[in-house]
């Protein structure tokens, strides 16, 4: 049963879905896949765009890791899904988005888009489950708005229930922690991470002028600081799961 701070944060959801229902279908721009940065290394096309994948990659791997080492502690049981699926998700983001920068067309997107979300979904129901009481059905339903949100956008070319997605940790996950006064170490994490990726998507949109002053396009700079910003979160979780509470056996 969620308990009292999710009034807050549902309250900020509704006032977004509300505008955004107002506000009609948003489709995507013309020349979304018009990418500043085409060059080849390697006989590899939009090398600077694929490559720069590999740092979800890394991460996501790393992270896995650390969700089966946590397996043995009680304390991780409430959120070990929800972070596995978070991780995992960047294994996807690597793979899809690599695929998709290969030769960007809306079909290759719909697999670069869906890890996205999914990964949204695993830190929503993370924040849920620790803060909120959220119930561990949870992580099935944000996987289910997750894979239907992808699919609107494949169906119908509206991005409002994709762009909520990826707004809600923006918005609900700092309320959250507001209003349950969450511990430095998860706040400062989650904060890092959101700066992170709110830096990342001005890159995105600063694509062509980034890559006329610089040697990197503003899309490959977004993957990097994308990649900071999942890095704070698994450095959040990775002390997590080093920290054993008292009476409990250490893990080797």
């Amino acid at each position: 049963m969620f308990t009292r701070p999710f009034i807050l944060p549902a309250t900020l959801l509704c006032a977004i879905a509300l505008a955004m229902l107002v506000a009609g279908p948003i489709p995507q721009l013309d020349d979304y896949h018009a990418f500043a940065d085409q060059r080849s290394l390697l006989g590899i096309a939009n090398a600077a765009d694929v490559l720069s994948n590999l740092g979800f990659l890394a991460v996501g791997i790393h992270g896995l890791a650390m969700v089966q080492r946590a397996r043995a502690l009680p304390h991780l049981d409430d959120v070990r899904f929800s972070y596995g699926l978070f991780f995992a998700a960047l294994i996807a983001t690597a793979a899809g988005s690599s695929w998709y920068h290969l030769a960007p067309d809306d079909t290759r997107l719909l697999f670069d888009r869906l890890p996205i979300a999914l990964a949204c979904a695993g830190l929503l129901a993370a924040v849920a489950r620790r803060h909120l009481a959220a119930p561990r059905c949870i992580n099935g339903l944000l996987v289910a708005f997750a894979v239907g949100s992808v699919a609107w956008w494949g169906l119908t070319g509206d991005l409002r229930p994709y762009l909520l997605l990826q707004a809600a940790p923006l918005v609900a996950i700092p309320a959250v922690m507001y209003v349950v006064r969450a511990r430095r170490p998860e706040v400062t994490a989650y904060a890092a991470a959101i700066a992170c990726y709110a830096a990342a998507k001005g890159f995105e949109l600063a694509d062509h002028a980034v890559f006329a002053a610089l040697p990197l396009s503003g899309h490959t700079i977004k993957h990097i600081l994308a990649t900071a910003g999942t890095l704070c979160i698994a450095r959040y979780f990775g002390a997590e799961a080093a920290t054993v509470p008292a009476g409990l056996p250490r893990v080797r």
